[in-house]
């Protein structure tokens, strides 16, 4: 069974996409979302990569049979992925080290850095912070990438499970789970002591191989077949996960995510997600 070309953005302009549909042979194009459209008969072009980044499209190659209700487990990473922001480097904004830790933040997502190592570096600079600054991060900064929410409807609707397993901390992953609905989540728990963080966290730190674990462990405990689990990322963090997952989608990633992922959106919000899934 041939493959189908999806095409999709924040904003499709009609003579990029038909310029799409040319180079491809496609021999008609199809809306499916009002940012999504498929390309009915077309085959590949090695131009097509260059001209989609040019139009600022993404785009992917789908079986023609896919259907969302194949898929059973979907897994996200909430900081940059989920949501527009990393939680970490706007709490170290409340106490003047944002510089310090978003430079330790970027050299763990491009794979320089051990997470664990790395967290341990950048929490030990939120020492003395009133943990109240947790709820003004999250009240005045997290914001949703977008398409988030569409995304998770339409996952739930359809009867996945869905998980949020994050580098992060749990102040942010327990409200993200309320407001969402995800069926599970985890993260690393800041440790606190008279109101204030001690630049420490509680237990086991919550690193790649944590991400790996929990989709495996839910995926099986589920009964759910490993093509049927979905990751989705943008930093190295989020690797093993992608290893494990049956399909895997790089958001505004890394260019090491986006070689390893089955799909990447960087122009799409986290909706685009679904036309790749045949939904």
């Amino acid at each position: 069974m041939s493959n189908i070309l999806i095409v999709q953005g924040a904003d499709v302009a009609t003579p990029a996409l038909k310029s799409i549909a040319r180079l491809t042979g496609a021999s008609a194009i199809e809306q499916i979302q009002p940012n999504a459209f498929r390309l009915v008969g077309a085959t590949a072009h090695a131009e097509l990569a260059a001209q989609c980044a040019a139009a600022e499209l993404d785009f992917g190659w789908i079986p023609a049979d896919r259907k969302l209700s194949q898929f059973g487990l979907f897994v996200t990473d909430m900081d940059s992925t989920l949501i527009t922001i990393e939680c970490i480097d706007e709490i170290a904004d409340m106490i003047g080290v944002k510089p310090q830790v978003s430079e330790i933040t970027e050299a763990a997502m491009r794979g320089e850095l051990d997470f664990s190592e790395s967290l341990t570096r950048r929490v030990a600079l939120l020492a003395g912070l009133e943990v109240s600054a947790l709820d003004r991060v999250y009240a005045e900064r997290l914001a949703l990438n977008p398409g988030a929410e569409q995304l998770m409807r339409r996952l739930k609707a359809a009867g996945l499970r869905t998980v949020l397993v994050s580098g992060g901390f749990t102040f942010f992953t327990d409200r993200l789970k309320e407001r969402l609905g995800f069926d599970h989540t985890f993260a690393n728990q800041l440790e606190e002591c008279d109101g204030k963080l001690t630049g420490r966290v509680s237990g086991t730190i919550v690193d790649a191989s944590t991400k790996r674990n929990a989709l495996e462990t839910l995926r099986d405990q589920y009964g759910i077949a490993p093509t049927a689990t979905i990751a989705a990322g943008d930093g190295a963090n989020d690797l093993e996960m992608f290893s494990a997952a049956g399909l895997s989608f790089a958001f505004r990633a890394k260019p090491v995510v986006r070689a390893s992922a089955s799909y990447a959106l960087d122009f799409s919000g986290l909706d685009g997600i679904l036309p790749l899934l045949g939904a």
